[in-house]
């Protein structure tokens, strides 16, 4: 900051020429702060999939953006807040009992009587089933309200919403809506939702744009109280699953930790199991993400072939079923191309200018690792006569990776956006800054993938064996095809740093290799693409401090100018991309390079109470005692909690 002189008189001026008062000054305007996404990593999420909670650690809703009963994209409550006779909860413990159901246990402090103990308790147990959300506030007074002056009066102000996901993710405002009362009941509409309150026992009031539930009762040893949400929805594109799940944690596991994740991670992915007609699978994550996304379903399927085959099959079946069958630029959908993401409505991304159609196929990957799933859904043991079924799609897949995927025919599979609405990068690493150069600047498309080529290559060898099993023709064609793909990627990808030679995350438009060193490199083993030398290489990389964080693999080595630790693609560890890299490596046999990368993620899990998010800090363990999360990180996310499968796995031997 800067002082104005009373005079200028010591620089020359008449200090009659200067004004006794100095001239008003108006205020710069204020510019209004641009919407953010939500931050989740201290929030905490309820889920029954397609139905989800979010809340404040208290068990309050409305304090953050994301917080509200949400039934697909679609939130119907977005706040609720519980007082008992006048006083606020004091939060003491969150205590999960499921993924499905948790309790949040406060004091009531303003009902004490003097002393040093607590006498009243509050335990708020909320649970999440597929089709809406019901809570139960139990209050426990260990004076029996002895001391007690007039009744107990419980109070619970909700807000009814019809806020859309894509709003709410953008930083926008919520959007409530006006219900109407029934007795003990409410009703409303959100979006196509149809919501149903049932309050029993309670008096429900309209003020302004909230519910207003009142309970009047004798203030006795225990009382409880509680409301429950349903909601319809009539035109969802996928559905909630009640039968029991297919698959089951080990349970020969000695290890604490590791016993502890696969626990909680075997619960999370039966909260999000979704269907559609075909059958089962894995929803993507919550809370943006509660739906079918053909790479994430199929990685998680795929994690999960250890103990289980059945989720694998519905899930080729799942995407088999939307395979595409025209050339549309508008959806990115192309013949025998496997989709990307399935929402009930477009979806804006970010901005005006990206918006994604309710079908979208944009991903240059998902195609080929859903011929991989196929394959080894059937050597873990898939019945032969659903493998069978599922050879035409197989087929298709492997021509639009000849003559779709490889858009200009030199041998390598390329992706762009060719509707200008859609996502510009189009690898499991979708944002715009994740294929960059050394030096940090960005790399244009049309974008050749390393892995994309690792996948295609694996792709095109599996098939072939696939087709010769079931007498099928093709198969010696594929591998040709495949060979020559390898010749072309040793030629192209190969570079080198201080440290030594690795591949590079993607050639650019013009054919020149994107010289940073990422994670993707060690989506490569076990694929074939690379020879026993390169792998070797590759393997020891994927290990090395500028790679490995000591809590999992960085997207980005720590060598390259684009570096930061908290950044989305660029220097960040995600557990599902760790744990690809950890089968590659047990596949391969390098079981003692598995086994670092295990431990570290291992570590990571522990660190975050067993439920792995989205990805967190690329920060290194020498220098933190835990990693920082990634503030917006989903969780739980199918990959994410699948990934505890890859490194049992690996740690078992």
């Amino acid at each position: 900051m800067t002082s104005i002189p009373t005079t200028t008189a010591a620089a020359g001026v008449p200090a009659s020429a200067v004004p006794t008062q100095p001239a008003p000054t108006q205020p710069a305007p204020t510019q209004p702060a641009p919407p953010l996404q939500p931050l989740l990593h201290d929030e905490v999420a309820v889920l029954a999939a397609p139905t989800q909670a979010w809340s404040d650690r208290d068990g309050s809703l409305g304090a953050n953006a994301v917080h509200g009963y949400w039934i697909g994209d679609q939130r119907f409550v977005s706040a609720v807040h519980v007082r008992v006779a006048g006083t606020d909860t004091e939060p003491v413990a969150v205590a999960p009992v499921s993924a499905r159901e948790v309790v949040f246990t406060g004091l009531l402090r303003g009902l004490d009587e003097p002393g040093a103990d607590p006498d009243v308790r509050l335990d708020h147990r909320r649970t999440v089933r597929i089709d809406g959300v019901a809570e139960r506030l139990r209050i426990t007074d260990r004076t029996g309200g002895e001391h007690a002056t007039g009744p107990l009066v419980v109070v619970v102000r909700l807000r009814p919403d019809a806020s859309g996901m894509d709003a709410v993710k953008a930083g926008h405002g919520s959007s409530p809506v006006r219900a109407e009362v029934d007795g003990t009941a409410a009703s409303w509409t959100a979006g196509t939702v149809a919501v149903r309150l049932d309050a029993p026992g309670a008096t429900i009031d309209v003020d302004g744009d909230e519910l207003v539930l009142r309970w009047t009762t004798e203030r006795t040893r225990s009382v409880e109280v509680g409301w429950d949400c349903t909601a319809e929805t009539p035109d969802a594109v996928v559905t909630g699953v009640s039968t029991p799940r297919p698959f089951h944690a080990p349970d020969d596991v000695r290890d604490d930790r590791l016993r502890r994740w696969l626990a909680r991670a075997t619960d999370d992915l039966d909260a999000l199991r979704l269907a559609r007609p075909e059958g089962e699978f894995l929803a993507a994550g919550a809370p943006w993400f509660f739906t079918l996304f053909g790479r994430d379903s199929i990685w998680a399927a795929r994690f999960l072939l250890p103990v289980d085959t059945t989720i694998a099959g519905s899930t080729l079946r799942v995407l088999a079923a939307l395979q595409g069958t025209t050339s549309d630029p508008d959806t990115a959908e192309q013949p025998g191309k496997v989709m990307h993401e399935l929402r009930q409505a477009s979806l804006p991304i970010d901005n005006d200018e990206i918006s994604l159609p309710p079908l979208y196929y944009g991903t240059v990957d998902a195609t080929a690792l859903w011929v991989c799933l196929l394959h080894d859904a059937w050597r873990a043991g898939l019945p032969d006569a659903e493998v069978e079924a599922l050879l035409p799609a197989l087929e298709r897949a492997l021509a639009w990776m000849r003559d779709h995927g490889d858009a200009d025919g030199d041998g390598l599979l390329e992706y762009v956006d060719e509707s200008g609405r859609g996502l510009a990068n189009q690898g499991w690493k979708d944002s715009g800054d994740s294929v960059q150069w050394r030096d940090g600047t960005l790399a244009d498309g049309p974008i050749a993938l390393c892995e994309v080529q690792g996948y295609a290559h694996e792709a095109a060898v599996h098939g072939a064996d696939l087709l010769d099993a079931f007498h099928r023709p093709g198969g010696d064609d594929w591998r040709a095809w495949a060979s020559h793909l390898a010749e072309r990627f040793r030629a192209s990808f190969w570079v080198s740093d201080d440290i030594g030679p690795y591949p590079a995350i993607a050639l650019d438009a013009d054919k020149r290799a994107v010289d940073s060193a990422t994670s993707n490199i060690g989506h490569l083993l076990g694929t074939g693409l690379l020879t026993p030398d390169e792998e070797a290489v590759v393997a020891a990389r994927v290990v090395a401090p500028d790679m490995a964080s000591g809590f999992g693999l960085r997207t980005l080595s720590t060598t390259a100018a684009g570096y930061w630790p908290l950044s989305y693609h660029g220097g960040s560890v995600w557990a599902h991309d760790t744990a690809v890299v950890i089968a590659g490596l047990t596949r391969s046999g390098f079981t003692a390079e598995a086994r670092t990368l295990a431990g570290q993620l291992l570590a990571a899990a522990v660190a975050f109470d067993f439920r792995m998010p989205e990805l967190h800090a690329g920060d290194d363990a020498t220098e933190v005692s835990r990693p920082a999360p990634y503030p917006a990180a989903c969780r739980p996310q199918a990959w994410s909690a699948a990934a505890a499968f890859p490194v049992w796995v690996a740690l078992r031997g």
